[in-house]
């Protein structure tokens, strides 16, 4: 067993030594910074380059077709950005490495020799909750349903000093920090009308969670914030909501909310999100500023689906 995600990230030549055929069967949350498919993609390339064929076992997207945020920009190709996607692209990883593979989004893909293996029975149209299919957690911090739908959001709050929950048993349903005061930030959210989610207040204390979280942000101290609960998965827009909330964090907290300008140009896909934020931006010019580029990968990711 060799593992590849850490200091090697892609299968070596040796690794692959009397392999006949690679297989991926891991499942996908459906967000560019969820580095699953970024190993896909290494795993892609490296049979390419030896000469193996790969097959793609598809699985749900659980959280959907909905597809937002900017496509990433190329200067901010990263290992939680590797593919030109927006940050929620709505694809299964059997599609998206059909377009990968096209696209040449990684080296020698015109060699590549790829197998998709398709889900039977799935419609993308139905939400998660009524599939019937048992929740596994494809990852330590994703446990429920819910976490996925809130992730495309919440995990800009990564490239920021505002906790995404970590170090809590409720990662990315628990957000907060110990500057906030949750009524008067949900009370200004809620004037946006922003459709599928309900807000409460909350206090928790972040502490270290051997296989989950070490050293979380406000380790020990108490953290006023808001607990998440979508109530929409069609309609919620994760990515969207998350705009909201920094921009009214901006507001409201100017010299207690930070952001971090390296990291969130990684996570967002550009540096427009960080200087817009802080040239006082609303949040609807935020996202409109992205719509065109958005619209154009949803019509070229129309080649590619297959359910």
């Amino acid at each position: 067993i060799y593992s590849v995600y850490g200091a090697v990230r892609k299968p070596t030549p040796e690794m692959l030594a009397g392999v006949d055929v690679l297989v991926f069967d891991i499942q996908d949350i459906g967000a560019r910074f969820y580095t699953y498919i970024t190993t896909m993609g290494h795993a892609m390339e490296a049979a390419a380059e030896n000469g193996l064929p790969i097959y793609i076992l598809d699985r749900p997207n659980p959280i959907g077709r909905l597809a937002e945020g900017p496509v990433r920009d190329e200067t901010f190709h990263s290992f939680i950005g590797f593919y030109p996607i927006p940050i929620r692209h709505g694809m299964t990883v059997g599609e998206l490495a059909m377009m990968i593979r096209d696209r040449g989004w990684i080296n020698e893909s015109e060699k590549l020799d790829l197998y998709v293996v398709k889900v039977s029975g799935w419609d993308p149209a139905k939400p998660y909750v009524k599939t019937g299919l048992q929740w596994i957690d494809p990852s330590p911090n994703m446990r429920n349903i819910n976490e996925a739908l809130l992730y495309p959001g919440m995990c800009l709050f990564e490239a920021t000093n505002f906790s995404d929950g970590r170090g809590t048993e409720r990662p990315f349903e628990w957000v907060g920090a110990d500057y906030v005061e949750p009524e008067k930030v949900i009370a200004e959210l809620e004037k946006h009308n922003i459709r599928g989610i309900r807000m409460q207040p909350v206090e928790y204390v972040p502490v270290d969670m051997p296989g989950y979280a070490m050293n979380p942000k406000y380790k020990g101290k108490t953290v006023r914030g808001l607990e998440l609960t979508v109530t929409d998965p069609v309609h919620f827009r994760s990515v969207e909501f998350g705009v909201h909330l920094i921009r009214v964090l901006q507001d409201f907290y100017p010299d207690k909310f930070e952001m971090r300008a390296p990291r969130m140009g990684r996570t967002w896909g550009n540096a427009d999100f960080y200087t817009m934020i802080l040239e006082g931006k609303s949040a609807e010019e935020i996202i409109a500023s992205y719509e065109e580029e958005l619209k154009q990968f949803i019509a070229l990711r129309g080649e590619y689906l297959l359910y």
